[in-house]
């Protein structure tokens, strides 16, 4: 029983979870909307490269 009474207690546990948890979403996310992350990227850096061969 006080075994639970400090895993309770405890909440540097609870911080590690949180940050898996955001981790996990982010990760979820980024291979949801790879195909558009990618162009979207490619887009930016396309533009990147003819707007500094102008320069």
């Amino acid at each position: 029983m006080t075994l639970l009474k400090n895993l309770w207690k405890d909440e540097d546990a609870v911080g590690v979870v949180e940050i898996i948890l955001i981790l996990v979403v982010l990760i979820g996310l980024v291979i949801i909307f790879k195909e558009q992350l990618t162009s979207l990227v490619e887009n930016i850096l396309s533009k990147i490269t003819s707007q500094s061969n102008s320069i």
